[in-house]
């Protein structure tokens, strides 16, 4: 299938790349279907709207930068795509790159949880203080290598 996304322009996609999110994103609920792609930039990755080319969002996976990362989630909203087992689960965080050039943040208090085989998804809000929608990415990186060297 054909979708024109914000950064590649009109592209060809393979329909195994297509996320369902059937409540939608916050802030984003009317908007449904959506594709992940590999951002130009590794760790990153591109969620596409498949309807609204300017509707895309850069993710990275949290693990990378907070080994600590703990997800609480209730069992209904598993539930909802069918989840499991962790090994099932996909788990992004959507990623701030403000204009004026301040530091890169993700958002841990709102991860998007996927389930890799049946391509649902959802977007969690997390009630644990440690996690916030303003993690700064290179600041948690530095920390982790520090603390692996």
């Amino acid at each position: 299938m054909k979708v024109a996304t914000k950064a590649y322009g009109l592209i060809e996609v393979n329909e195994r790349q297509r996320i369902t999110f059937a409540a939608g994103l916050f802030g984003f609920e009317p908007l449904k279907e959506y594709i992940l792609l590999d951002a130009d930039r590794q760790p990153f990755y591109w969620l596409q709207s498949v309807d609204v080319k300017q509707a895309a969002f850069i993710l990275i996976n949290p693990f990378l930068f907070r080994p600590d990362y703990e997800i609480d989630i209730g069992d209904a909203a598993l539930k909802e795509i069918d989840i499991s087992s962790p090994e099932k689960a996909l788990i992004f965080s959507i990623v701030t790159i403000p204009p004026d050039g301040g530091p890169m943040t993700a958002n841990l208090q709102g991860p998007l949880v996927i389930n890799r085989d049946l391509r649902l998804g959802i977007q969690a809000i997390l009630t644990d203080p440690r996690w916030t929608t303003k993690h700064n990415i290179a600041e948690e990186l530095a920390a982790v290598r520090e603390t692996s060297c």
